[in-house]
């Protein structure tokens, strides 16, 4: 089992920044990688950012260039720093967590961007 906890979200105005954090608890030897994904009012799920055990990460088309995802392995916490941040970014953000046991998800933080 492993228990996901996210923070750092909030309100903030168009063209500003937040950094997520998601803290990890319980099986975290068993993590391979780690993301985070978001969902907007009225909107699917959908992958923001990725980053395996090695370090390898992956984005969003729509995110590219803004966001940056980053773990600190003895802390056992994946980041997400987002910046110029768009009313289009509004949603609530998961952590996910993929195991060799399975996949778990965080509540979520609810980021809210204003134009």
């Amino acid at each position: 089992q492993v228990q996901l906890v996210e923070s750092g979200g909030g309100l903030v105005q168009a063209g500003g920044s937040l950094r997520l954090s998601c803290a990890a608890s319980g099986s975290i030897f068993s993590i391979n990688s780690m993301g985070w994904y978001r969902q907007g009012p009225g909107k699917q799920r959908e992958v923001v950012a990725q980053i395996t055990d090695g370090g390898t990460t992956n984005y969003a088309d729509s995110v590219k260039g803004r966001f940056t995802i980053s773990r600190d392995n003895d802390k056992n916490t994946v980041y997400l720093q987002m910046n110029s941040l768009k009313p289009e970014d509004t949603a609530v953000y998961l952590c996910k967590a993929v195991t060799v046991a399975g996949r778990y998800w965080g509540q979520g933080t609810q980021v809210t961007v204003s134009s």
